[in-house]
Order: C-alpha cells, then sequence, then structure tokens
C-alpha cells in the first residue's frame, strides 16, 4: 500500500502542488481583490523565465531528435506511413473537439480585458502563410512570435545533419547534449511554477472575479466524457481498421495495462514498455513498434489535440471573439495539430503547445496562466490518451505495410 501511495505521489505529486498552489493563489485573490494587483511580478518573473528558454529549448530539442534519426528504405516507408496516421488520428481528435466546442462553448458569458492584450489582426490565407512559415531575416527566428517557422528551420537543421553522416556526428552529438541541459533548465525554472501560477491566479482572481473559476469546470465538463468517448469509441474504430473484428479484440485485449501506465505516472514515455509489450502480442512487427511508439510518446498526442482545441475556443471565449468560419477552425485544427507534434512526453507537459497557441494567435502572455491550469487538469486523461494512440496507431501502420492478412501473417 505503501508503494502504491509512493508511485501515486512520485508521478502526480508535482501536478497536485500546481493545483494547490493555484487554489492558494486563487483564494487569496479573492480576499485581496484588486490589491492582488501586486503579486503579479511574481507571476511576471515565471513567464518571463519561460518564455526566455523556448527558443532554444524548440530548437535543439527537434533538431537534435531529427538529426538522431537514421536512413534506410523500410524506415522511410514507416516513417511516411507513421507521419499520415498521425495526422489522421490527430485531425479526427481535433475535429470532434471542434463539434463540442461549438455546441458546448467553454467559455461562455465570460469576458476579459487583460492590460498588455492586443488586438488578433486578421491576415489573408496567404499572408498567413508566410508567416507562420518564414521569417524575413535570422535574428527574427530566435523569437517566440515566430514559432512554427523556428521549429521548421530546426528540422531543417536535424535532417542537414543526419545526411552528413560521420561528419555530422560531432554537431549531433552538441545538438542532444544542448537538448538535455535546456531540458534540466526547464526542470528548475519549474521549481519556481507554484510560486509564479500561484501568484498570477491571485491577480487574476483578485481582478477579473471568481467568473474565470467557475469557466474551468465548464471546460473541464466538456473535456472528460468527449476524452472518455473518444478513448472507446474512437480506437475501437482504428484497431477496426487495422484488422476488423480480430484487431478489436486483440487491441481491447493487451491495451488496457499500457493505458493504465499512462494514467497513473501521466507520461507516455513510461508507457512505452509496457506498450512496446501490448503491441509484441498484437503482433505488430517490431520494426514498426520499436519507431511509432517510442517517437509517437513525443510527437503524437490526441489527447493535446482534444486539449489544444478546447484551449483555444477557451481564449476565443474570455476575449470576446468569434470561434466560428471555416478559416477560423482550420487554422485551430492546424495549430491543435502542430501542438501536439511539440508536447513532449514527460507529466504536466504541454507548455510548449500552449506557447505556441498564444504566439500564433498573437494572444497577451498573461493568457498563458490561464490555459497552463486547462493543461494541468486535463493531464492523466490526455495522456492515457496520447500513448494508447500510440499503439492502434502502429497496428494501422502495419495494416499499411503488411496488407489486410498482416495479422495472420504474423500469426495472432
Amino acid at each position: 500500500m505503501k508503494t502504491k501511495s509512493f508511485t501515486f505521489f512520485k508521478s502526480y505529486g508535482f501536478t497536485l502542488l500546481l493545483i494547490f498552489s493555484i487554489l492558494i493563489g486563487s483564494g487569496l485573490g479573492l480576499v485581496l481583490k484588486k490589491d492582488a494587483v501586486l503579486l503579479n511580478p511574481l507571476g511576471d518573473i515565471f513567464l518571463n523565465l519561460l518564455f526566455t528558454s523556448l527558443v532554444p529549448l524548440v530548437f535543439f530539442s527537434i533538431s537534435s531528435a531529427v538529426a538522431g534519426m537514421s536512413n534506410g528504405r523500410r524506415l522511410g516507408k514507416i516513417m511516411i506511413s507513421m507521419i499520415a496516421v498521425f495526422i489522421m488520428t490527430g485531425i479526427a481528435a481535433s475535429v470532434l473537439m471542434i463539434i463540442g466546442v461549438l455546441i458546448f462553448p467553454p467559455a461562455s458569458g465570460i469576458k476579459i480585458e487583460l492590460p498588455s492584450a492586443i488586438d488578433v489582426q486578421q491576415l489573408k490565407t496567404s499572408e498567413q502563410i508566410v508567416k507562420a512559415f518564414t521569417t524575413p531575416d535570422f535574428p527574427d527566428i530566435l523569437s517566440k512570435k515566430n514559432m512554427l517557422a523556428l521549429i521548421i528551420f530546426s528540422i531543417l537543421v536535424g535532417l542537414a545533419t543526419s545526411s552528413l553522416k560521420e561528419k555530422g556526428r560531432i554537431f549531433a552529438n552538441f545538438l542532444n547534449s544542448a537538448s538535455e541541459v535546456m531540458m534540466k533548465v526547464i526542470s528548475f525554472i519549474m521549481y519556481y511554477a507554484p510560486v509564479g501560477l500561484g501568484a498570477y491566479f491571485a491577480y487574476l482572481t483578485g481582478v477579473f472575479g471568481p467568473e474565470l473559476l467557475g469557466s474551468y469546470f465548464r471546460a473541464m465538463t466538456l473535456y472528460y466524457p468527449l476524452t472518455i468517448f473518444y478513448f472507446f469509441a474512437g480506437f475501437t474504430v482504428y484497431a477496426y481498421i487495422a484488422g476488423k473484428k480480430r484487431g478489436v479484440r486483440t487491441f481491447w485485449k493487451n491495451i488496457i495495462p499500457p493505458a493504465l501506465t499512462a494514467l497513473a505516472t501521466g507520461s507516455s514515455v513510461a508507457a512505452i514498455p509496457s506498450n512496446l509489450e501490448a503491441a509484441n502480442k498484437t503482433g505488430i512487427p517490431r520494426d514498426i513498434s520499436e519507431l511509432a511508439i517510442p517517437i509517437g510518446a513525443t510527437i503524437h498526442m490526441d489527447g493535446s489535440c482534444l486539449a489544444a482545441v478546447l484551449k483555444i475556443a477557451f481564449l476565443f471565449g474570455i476575449f470576446s471573439m468569434d470561434f466560428s468560419g471555416a478559416g477560423t477552425l482550420l487554422t485551430a485544427v492546424g495549430i491543435a495539430l502542430m501542438s501536439g507534434t511539440v508536447m513532449s512526453g514527460i507529466p504536466g507537459g504541454g507548455f510548449i503547445g500552449e506557447m505556441l497557441i498564444i504566439s500564433l494567435y498573437g494572444f497577451p502572455l498573461e493568457a498563458f496562466p490561464i490555459i497552463s491550469m486547462i493543461g494541468t487538469l486535463v493531464d492523466p486523461p490526455a495522456t492515457m490518451v496520447n500513448a494508447t494512440g500510440d499503439n492502434v496507431c502502429s497496428m494501422i501502420i502495419a495494416r499499411m505495410l503488411g496488407g489486410k492478412d498482416w495479422m495472420k501473417t504474423n500469426k495472432i
């Protein structure tokens, strides 16, 4: 019993601490009211530290991951199939949440006008593409305002490093080491998160009132049922696509241990060993499962796509913006996919994706703590969906490369 309690608090202790600090901060805000603005600088310090470390973190983590990939014909086929499947399931999850937020707006009746809020400019589609994917000069790419361009540049650097093989090995080692260093920097900054987020929520609650807290309950009322529905219905459909009735039966027979592992630990990475074991029992070729599941633990996040759309709709609601129209909704799906891609498979992850939402839409920096609370609240079920999705996607990839009889071929 002690071991179970220790494991639970080791996995979710920091998440519980964040929630507790936010509740304390919100309580202070209710007591101090307008005077809570005095605590705002403590929250600004946390935000500034995070945003300062964002650019090097994204660059080194993505470029080092791409640089570490080997080449090969089979690998190329697996990678293409994997990316296609990850995108399709991510789109499906995003569309499901879009339907949900249109029917049940998560921030209905809430309006916030933060001091540094800026108008989100409505640009033409061509201008949005150019501004999102590229920058006119190298210094401009070293900015959180150009996250998508930074990610693309990071991928190009990683591909160039990988293509040079032995000549690029020294630089690849540097990228990997730098990535580890930046992750450690983030871990140091997160020690201050309870103070920073607590202070900022004291400010938000004191200035804007308790209605903001009520809106979180409304958001969770939407997220949890849709996530549970996607977990059971969505993955059953995917397993059927991969292997018909046999695929569904085999999938649910083996997937519970990795699903529970992900839920209990709050980490997609922690679920990799049990996920690989489940994949072997399902009969997924090892070269597929051992590539798709570890990579998927970092870049395939259906649960995070669900959460990203919720966060976007939430911000649109509290800033009294119209979350409708084909352009707006398609952009939300694209950002949800990218947000899920840059998420890292660690407990309490998702901060980079939240920063991406803030920067691409041009929301004020003060909006970050507002949606970070949503990220904290949805983390356990989102992680379970993320990790489980890696397994069923591996089945679909096996179906694409091995044909409709792949399960018979692998004697399942």
